[in-house]
């Protein structure tokens, strides 16, 4: 957040009545102690150092564990570039199979979204991270498909349960207007992840050792995420004020933003089943969802099938792992600098559709060009738009939920059914199409275009809905008011509440 957005973000309730209706309703729906927390006051300087100690705190914890976990699910991709399945046997199908198979539990468990507002966070995420790390590292010691069909089963369904939960998490400790950045800081962890995977398997497998190449891998990246596990049961925070991290002042400062966002002081456990269907029966739920299948199609395979794409084109197999870097480096970049825009100007739809281009015009080089050099070129706006593309969209499945029940419920509808695309993207790539794989390239070109349409008709229908809004209370100088969009009601009795578009 910019120094000038501090500057103008409302600090005091005075800053939050904007007429009778929004005072009434506030009343209505937060209790008193929630409403004299709510009056506490601070300066943006004392808030500009309680988000920064939040962010380096709770932001690099949860980072560093989706990092853990997106190079756990993919580095089977560089395993087996480093002769995993000549080793044991398998066949082009089989390999496909292990990879469609983490997706199938993946989606079958994206209800565990809404646990992270029933048990507490450190516990939570304690269980599942050090549970998946267990079975990647276990991994190691594989002999045949079958003992490994299982495995990767297990880690599917322990992943379901941290990643796609996590922007829900985050709305516990960040306002609207805050989200998309610390979501895009979050989700960059997935290009950093297979960038370091490129470059740490080109380490491994460029040695010798008495193990396998491809088993070190598994094992030597599975160890660190157990680690991870037990430092989050001992730091990560259940809500803002009972961070331990946190001094008297910054405490209070937590229960002041909690009472204005939610009218509650403390953090309360539970869903409510009514706002559930709510969330299920909004047309923007689904688009949204719509797009994050389509975009998944391409997400899920290209940080498996990469190295073999580089492979391919002629190089060796420990040079295909590290050329497999580059591309997610300046991935990462764009995430951040792109969400950073996002949040700056409240906008989303705008960016997704010319990333989205972009990663489709990459995909449609790679569908038609043979020479190497623009082939390897190509993979790079394939990577850049594809990773910032989800960047921007898994934000945008919570930004426009009014309470935390519809949050998790459309988050959970984000991956449930936004991970179906992976069941397609991973069978996209058998041995007979390569070295070229014309086919998954026109799939992933078609499934991109897909995602620039649903997000301009996303775009005009939640433009169409402030229309209404604006012409029922008057409009407002932005779509994005800051804190007094979720006061502890629902938008529905806000009069300011603006959807992000």
């Amino acid at each position: 957040m910019t120094d000038s957005e501090l500057a103008d973000a409302p600090h005091t309730m005075e800053d939050f009545k904007v007429d009778d209706k929004f005072t009434e309703n506030l009343g209505e729906h937060s209790d008193a102690e929630a409403y004299a927390a709510a009056l506490t006051t601070f300066t943006p300087e004392e808030e500009r150092r309680y988000l920064r100690k939040l962010d380096i705190r709770l932001m690099s914890m949860l980072s560093a564990i989706y990092l853990c976990s997106f190079l756990d699910r993919s580095n089977i991709g560089n395993a087996n570039t480093a002769g995993m399945s000549k080793s044991l046997g398998f066949s082009s199908n089989q390999f496909s199979w292990l990879l469609t198979m983490f997706y199938i539990p993946y989606i079958l468990f994206e209800w565990c979204t809404l646990l992270w507002k029933v048990f507490p966070a450190n516990y939570y995420v304690f269980a599942v991270v050090f549970f998946w790390g267990m079975v990647a590292s276990i991994q190691a010691s594989i002999q045949n498909w079958g003992g490994l069909m299982a495995l990767r089963a297990l880690l599917g369904a322990a992943e379901a349960a941290y990643g796609p939960g996590v922007p829900f998490f985050l709305s516990f400790f960040y306002h609207r207007h805050e989200m998309a950045f610390r979501s895009g800081l979050f989700f960059s962890s997935a290009p950093l992840a297979s960038a370091f995977a490129g470059a740490l398997a080109s380490g491994i497998t460029s040695g010798h050792s008495k193990l396998e190449n491809w088993r070190l891998l598994f094992l030597l990246e599975g160890i660190p995420t157990m680690s991870i596990a037990i430092v989050a049961l001992f730091f990560l925070p259940r809500s803002a004020p009972e961070a331990k991290w946190f001094n008297a002042r910054e405490k209070e400062i937590a229960v002041a933003r909690m009472a204005r966002q939610t009218g509650v002081t403390e953090h309360k456990r539970g869903v409510k089943v009514k706002q559930i269907f709510e969330a299920l029966m909004e047309p923007r739920s689904w688009i949204i969802a719509l797009m994050y299948l389509c975009v998944n199609v391409s997400f899920s395979s290209l940080s498996v099938f990469m190295p073999a794409l580089i492979h391919n084109m002629g190089y060796s197999s420990v040079r295909a792992q590290g050329m497999s870097a580059p591309p997610y480096i300046l991935s990462w970049i764009s995430v951040i600098t792109t969400t950073f825009v996002a949040a700056k100007y409240s906008s989303r739809s705008a960016l997704i559709i010319p990333f989205s281009i972009v990663s489709a015009v990459g995909y449609l080089v790679l569908a038609i060009v043979s020479n190497n050099g623009v082939r390897y070129f190509a993979i790079y706006l394939c990577a850049i738009g594809m990773f910032t593309t989800v960047g921007v969209i898994m934000p945008w499945a919570v930004d426009n939920q009014g309470t935390d029940s519809k949050k998790g419920t459309g988050a959970f509808l984000l991956n449930v059914v936004g991970q179906c695309g992976p069941l397609i993207g991973t069978r996209l790539f058998p041995t007979e199409d390569a070295p070229y794989y014309r086919k998954a390239m026109w799939v992933s070109c078609g499934c991109l275009l897909a995602v620039t349409t649903l997000a301009l008709i996303l775009r005009f229908y939640l433009q169409y809905l402030n229309y209404k809004l604006d012409k029922k209370w008057g409009a407002v100088e932005s779509q994005n008011v800051e804190e007094i969009d979720e006061v502890g009601v629902d938008r529905e009795f806000n009069p300011t509440y603006r959807y992000i578009y």
